[in-house]
C-alpha cells in the first residue's frame, strides 16, 4: 500500500489548529455545515464549467479539508478519526460493489452492465437503511 505522507500532514496541521487557532479550535460540525456545502458547490461548478486539472484540484482540497476538520472534532469527541472515516468508505465500496469485491474485500470482478449495478447499488443501499432504521 502506497503511503499517503501529505494526508499525514494534514492532519497534523490541522490538529495544531485545533490546539493553537482560536478561530479553528471554535469550529463544531454545526458551524462548519454551511462551508461544507459551499465547498461542495464550488467543486460542481468547476465540473459544470468543464475545469479540470489544478483549478479542480485545489477546489477538491477544499472539499477534504471540510472532512478533515469534522474528523478532528470527532476525534476530540472520541467518536471517530479521518481514518475511520476512510474505513467506513472502504467497507461501503466493497459492500456496494459485489461485482468487483468478494463480501471480505477479496478482488473477483464479474460481468455486470451499468443497470445492474446502479440497480444493485440502490438494492444494498436501501437494505443498509433498513437495517438502521
Amino acid at each position: 500500500m502506497t503511503s499517503l505522507p501529505h494526508m499525514e500532514q494534514l492532519r497534523d496541521i490541522i490538529a495544531q489548529l485545533r490546539e493553537h487557532c482560536p478561530w479553528t479550535a471554535q469550529l463544531t460540525h454545526e458551524a462548519l455545515t454551511p462551508y461544507l456545502i459551499e465547498e461542495a458547490q464550488e467543486v460542481a461548478e468547476e465540473i459544470d464549467a468543464g475545469i479540470t486539472g489544478e483549478p479542480l484540484r485545489k477546489e477538491l482540497g477544499d472539499i477534504l479539508l471540510q472532512v478533515a476538520l469534522h474528523a478532528a472534532i470527532s476525534q476530540e469527541r472520541g467518536e471517530f478519526d479521518l481514518d475511520g472515516v476512510a474505513e467506513a468508505l472502504c467497507a461501503k465500496l466493497i459492500r456496494r460493489n459485489p461485482h468487483v469485491f468478494e463480501p471480505h474485500g477479496a478482488l473477483n470482478p464479474k460481468e455486470a452492465t451499468v443497470e445492474e449495478i446502479d440497480a444493485a447499488w440502490d438494492r444494498i443501499k436501501a437494505q443498509e437503511k433498513a437495517e438502521l432504521d
